[in-house]
C-alpha cells in the first residue's frame, strides 16, 4: 500500500471518530483481522459474527483471489476494522465509497463469542483467559 491510500484511508477513519460516528475501530497493522477483532471483543466484553451480510456497494465475501488466511490475518498498515450503529452502515458506507475507501461490511457484533468464516465459534471468556494466561503458563514452565 503506498503512502497516498495509507493517508487517505487513515484520514476517513479518523474524520469518523472525530465526528463520533464509529463506537470502536483498530487497525489491522498488528495480527490482521481476527486479531483485531479478537482483541475488540476481549476489551468490551461484545462477540462479533463475519457473515459478510449485504450491504449496498459493500463487498460481501472473502476476495475470491485471496485465501481466506490472508484476508483474516494479513498485517497493512492502511486497513481499519470499525463498528458502529446498525442504523449507520448504509450511510458510512456510501461516505467511504464517495472518499474512494474501499470496505467490507463484515458482519454483526453481539453475544459472548468469536465467530469467523467455517470456524467453531470461540468463546470472549476463553480467548481473554488465553490471553491472559499464556505468558504466566510459559513462565513457569508449563507452555510449549
Amino acid at each position: 500500500v503506498d503512502l497516498a491510500v495509507e493517508r487517505r484511508n487513515g484520514e476517513f477513519v479518523r474524520s469518523l471518530i472525530t465526528a463520533g460516528r464509529v463506537s470502536s475501530c483498530h487497525d489491522l497493522s498488528d495480527g490482521g483481522l481476527a486479531v483485531a477483532l479478537a482483541e475488540m471483543a476481549m476489551a468490551k466484553g461484545i462477540g462479533a459474527e463475519l457473515d459478510f451480510m449485504d450491504v449496498p456497494g459493500a463487498h460481501r465475501e472473502i476476495p475470491g483471489d485471496m485465501p481466506s488466511h490472508a484476508f483474516l490475518f494479513g498485517e497493512d498498515q492502511a486497513r481499519y476494522v470499525v463498528t458502529c450503529p446498525y442504523d449507520e452502515i448504509n450511510q458510512l458506507q456510501k461516505d467511504a465509497i464517495a472518499a474512494g475507501v474501499p470496505t467490507w461490511h463484515l458482519g454483526s457484533t453481539g453475544g459472548e463469542a468469536l465467530i469467523l468464516p467455517g470456524e467453531a465459534a470461540v468463546s470472549i471468556a476463553a480467548l481473554r483467559k488465553t490471553h491472559e494466561s499464556w505468558l504466566p503458563d510459559y513462565m513457569a514452565g508449563k507452555a510449549a
